[in-house]
């Protein structure tokens, strides 16, 4: 094996001034040996994004780094700091030998030269039919894909060593990087998965041979189907992964309730036969959850400290759904120390090719 990833190299900077946010990020990049790295990550709030091409060539000008990968969120992550909604920049360098990796400029690029076994993906939200881009991508390249779908309200830059015009970009990376990866769901099961007996679309009529309005009713509580404006946002649909053996599912939002004619509507189409379970969201179930990713994370690495490590969260987790006084990058840093991370708050998440919402994706490179 040639030479690893074994230098990370991180920056922050919070100003109203990209210029001097960008110029604090790069001193402490070049003090912490961005010299001798050859790829790097970079997260902009969208206070910044639409001065991604100037910022991108900062970057480049000082570090001498011309692979760059990012894209824009509501907030980034600046190791154990989290710059949400609030101007600021983040990123993150690693001496990876160019033979080790590949950017990915657009979603229809061939690789050569590597065999993709850990993938970054950025994605655009406005771009069509991306759940079934982002799979098609791993099924012809190979390897296990994360990342994230920007969020902006303003411009959605994709970076992919210049600004890429296109709705899907990151980097490939080859089994010679040592990566460790999981997942942590932001809610947590109320039932168990119900067989879908009955189904048009989006709309379950019937889930276990009973009324799914009466299979809610029953799993969520009186109070809740009562008062069913208190739904959204603390009660999902759970649509458990086909095949995977690690217990992982799909939330989406509950989009309406018939009780009339015992109706649940959600946000994804469903198939006869498959399987949804209800799910509550808040901040305790988070949290649990993140300590279960954590424990499996620390499991997996025999002892050994993360190098750098890359976080994609939902924007509706952050300072929505953990406590101030310990974010979900404090509980990081607890179980493993201080870092370099980076990563950014999306408006959805990837994890072995598959969007989900409500969760976080945590990376460790070795």
């Amino acid at each position: 094996m040639t030479e690893p990833a074994d230098t990370f190299a991180f920056g922050a900077g919070a100003d109203r001034d990209w210029r001097t946010a960008v110029s604090a990020c790069l001193d402490q990049l070049e003090a912490s040996g961005a010299a001798g790295c050859r790829l790097g990550f970079v997260y902009l709030t969208d206070h910044f994004s639409a001065h991604a091409s100037d910022i991108l060539t900062v970057l480049r000008g000082r570090t001498g780094i011309d692979d760059w990968v990012g894209t824009t969120g509501i907030g980034v992550v600046a190791g154990r700091r989290q710059l949400f909604d609030e101007p600021g920049v983040a990123a993150m360098a690693m001496a990876a030998p160019r033979a080790h990796y590949r950017l990915l400029r657009r979603a229809e690029d061939d690789i050569e030269g590597i065999e993709p076994w850990f993938g970054v993906l950025h994605a655009d939200a406005r771009a069509p039919d991306l759940p079934e881009g982002v799979a098609e991508l791993a099924e012809r390249l190979g390897g296990y894909w994360v990342g994230g779908i920007a969020a902006s309200r303003a411009a959605w830059p994709m970076i992919a060593r210049g600004l890429a015009d296109t709705p899907l970009s990151g980097v490939a990376l080859s089994a010679d990087i040592g990566v460790r990866t999981a997942l942590s769901q932001g809610c947590s099961p109320i039932g168990p998965p119900r067989e879908i007996n009955r189904a048009e679309k989006n709309v379950v009529v019937e889930l276990d041979g009973q009324p799914a309005f009466e299979v809610f009713r029953e799993e969520a509580g009186e109070v809740l189907a009562r008062n069913l404006e208190r739904v959204p946002g603390f009660i999902f649909a759970g649509l458990p992964v086909s095949g995977a053996d690690s217990g992982d599912y799909l939330v989406r939002d509950i989009t309406g309730l018939d009780p009339q004619h015992g109706l649940v509507a959600v946000a994804e189409e469903v198939e006869v036969g498959g399987r949804l379970m209800f799910c509550r969201r808040d901040g305790a179930s988070a949290a649990e959850d993140m300590t279960r990713m954590l424990d499996k994370l620390e499991r997996s690495l025999d002892g050994r400290r993360p190098r750098g490590g890359l976080y994609y969260s939902c924007l509706g987790r952050g300072p929505n759904m953990f406590d101030a006084d310990r974010t979900e990058l404090d509980m990081i840093a607890e179980r493993f120390g201080d870092f370099p991370l980076t990563g950014f708050f999306c408006n959805g998440e990837i994890s072995n090719a598959r969007l989900y919402t409500y969760t976080g994706v945590l990376s460790l490179f070795m």
